[in-house]
């Protein structure tokens, strides 16, 4: 057997194991989290969290953000954070490029994530183009496709700026026209449900690589390109918050989307917008540490005191986000108060 065809073997016996993305309502996660709220430890916290974005669904003046970073879309949790929007139960995503581009969009080009082996040597893995998340795999060849995809629609679109969430809005369109091998993504779900998606950091994700050849390729021949206008992305989320009033944070990590949605609040008061409303609820689910002054971008009682979350409703649960994130979405779900949720549809602020 030659060496191609041992490498090719190889590869394919390391990604024989799909990840599998639990579902919203496939099972009910309430009984679980009746009983947590009389325990104690992160059980409790993971309990009061529930409770708390349970209160933002049932009140209706509120307006619920999803804000994602890490990997836990890859992980398993990718149908979840797209059944909260189907369901109306999210009106807008904060997310990194990779959890949109590299895991979603990914994903609705017909790839997969892949349960990794233990005890496989790095430098093998990049032998045979399989990169790796943790305890999963990515088969890079497949990745650099994606790249390809998001070139070939910069190639196709109108040479100017745009804000991460008009760029993110025209994937999901071209996902629903015919380009999705599987439907039902994140990045579709949003466009068809008027749910904006914003990126503060697009490319720094696998569009960034379609996007850098795309200018590239343009400059070199001395025509107009396409760019990414994060300045754009702030103010079109700052004028979300100001239309929304009250609004609720769901956080799964923390980083650049956390900070980027609480900042909204200091945004509006800054451009003159009086009494603006600090996040009302908030919970974040995060295994970062206080110990080094950040947390990932504070604390969400520390962000009280730049005036970006009011502390009555708000609740830390440090837990790995793969673990919580099913049952207190299990929860909401199946308790039902986003069946009377107005959509709230803010891409139409946007003219989309």
């Amino acid at each position: 057997m030659n060496a191609d065809v041992q490498k090719t073997n190889r590869k394919a016996e390391l990604l024989a194991n799909t990840v599998e993305h639990v579902a919203i309502d496939q099972y009910d996660a309430r009984p679980v989290i009746d009983a947590m709220r009389k325990m104690s430890f992160t059980s409790r916290d993971t309990a009061r969290a529930a409770d708390i974005w349970s209160m933002s669904l049932e009140d209706a003046a509120c307006s619920t953000w999803l804000t994602l970073a890490g990997s836990t879309s890859a992980g398993g949790c990718m149908h979840i954070y797209r059944d909260m929007l189907k369901y109306g139960m999210i009106d807008v995503v904060v997310a990194t490029g990779a959890s949109i581009v590299d895991m979603d969009f990914f994903e609705a080009l017909g790839f997969k994530h892949y349960q990794a082996q233990s005890n496989v040597d790095d430098r093998d893995l990049r032998d045979l183009y399989i990169d790796r998340i943790y305890d999963t795999y990515i088969d890079e060849e497949e990745l650099q496709n994606c790249d390809g995809t998001i070139y070939d629609l910069c190639e196709a679109l109108e040479p100017r700026p745009y804000s991460s969430r008009e760029f993110i809005w025209e994937m999901g369109k071209w996902l629903a026209e015919g380009g999705a091998k599987k439907p039902g993504s994140l990045v579709q779900t949003a466009y068809e449900e008027g749910v904006p998606i914003f990126c503060p950091a697009f490319v720094d994700s696998s569009a960034g690589f379609g996007l850098v050849k795309h200018q590239v390729e343009r400059m070199k021949a001395k025509q107009p390109y396409l760019t990414i206008d994060a300045v754009a992305d702030f103010r079109e989320l700052t004028d979300i918050k100001i239309a929304a009033g009250a609004t609720g944070l769901f956080m799964v990590g923390g980083g650049v989307p956390k900070n980027f949605a609480q900042d909204t609040v200091v945004c509006a008061e800054i451009l003159g917008h009086e009494n603006v409303e600090m996040h009302k609820y908030a919970v974040q689910i995060t295994v970062a540490d206080v110990r080094d002054g950040a947390c990932s971008s504070s604390t969400l009682k520390e962000a009280c005191s730049w005036g970006k979350v009011d502390v009555t409703w708000e609740q830390m649960v440090f837990a790995e986000a793969t673990t919580v994130v099913p049952l207190i979405a299990s929860d909401a779900w199946h308790r039902g108060s986003w069946k009377t949720r107005t959509k709230r549809r803010w891409a139409t602020l946007f003219g989309k």
